[in-house]
């Protein structure tokens, strides 16, 4: 037990310590976004000058909106990438997880429907289908079994004649 334990002074003159750098940090950082986006409108936005004549007026309209579908098509390439970018990070964390083999079943949610309900679910109710699973079903006939009443005689004869590979070639010609 050589570790000291911090006493909570400490804890809390080291926790405002630390609260201190960030938050000086995070004005550093939100005064820095602000100094980003001044330069970022003056190189890419400049200043708007109003015309003073409806031709040069329309003109500065026709402008606006090539800038505008511009600026439009860029968002939609860049969308693009990113929804592209964000399919692909979820196929590969999959991937991961099927290689670890560590996967959890979620959690399901017992549901009541009947087969008729989940065909109309499934294939929308334009379609009628009833389904009776029951008339689906095999008719199995019962087999009575002739062989109890082989078996009632002297047990000590059917071992001798099932004993040795004549025996087991027997009982797998009967069988079969």
């Amino acid at each position: 037990m050589s570790e000291k334990k911090m006493t909570s002074s400490r804890r809390h003159h080291l926790k405002s310590l630390v609260l201190g750098i960030a938050k000086g940090i995070m004005a550093k950082e939100v005064a820095q976004v602000k100094v980003d986006k001044e330069k970022y409108l003056s190189e890419n936005c400049p200043p708007l000058s109003m015309p003073g004549s409806i031709q040069e007026l329309q003109e500065l309209c026709k402008k606006l909106h090539q800038q505008i579908d511009s600026a439009d098509e860029e968002r939609y390439d860049l969308e693009s990438k990113v929804g592209k970018a964000s399919k692909e990070i979820e196929d590969l964390k999959i991937k991961v997880v099927d290689l670890q083999g560590k996967f959890k079943k979620p959690a399901l949610k017992k549901v009541r429907m009947s087969a008729d309900a989940m065909l109309q679910a499934l294939l929308g109710s334009k379609h009628k289908v009833s389904m009776d699973l029951r008339a689906n079903l095999k008719q199995v006939k019962k087999e009575v079994k002739e062989e109890s009443a082989e078996q009632v005689g002297d047990w000590r004869k059917n071992i001798e004649d099932k004993a040795g590979m004549d025996g087991r070639k027997k009982m797998f010609e009967s069988e079969a």
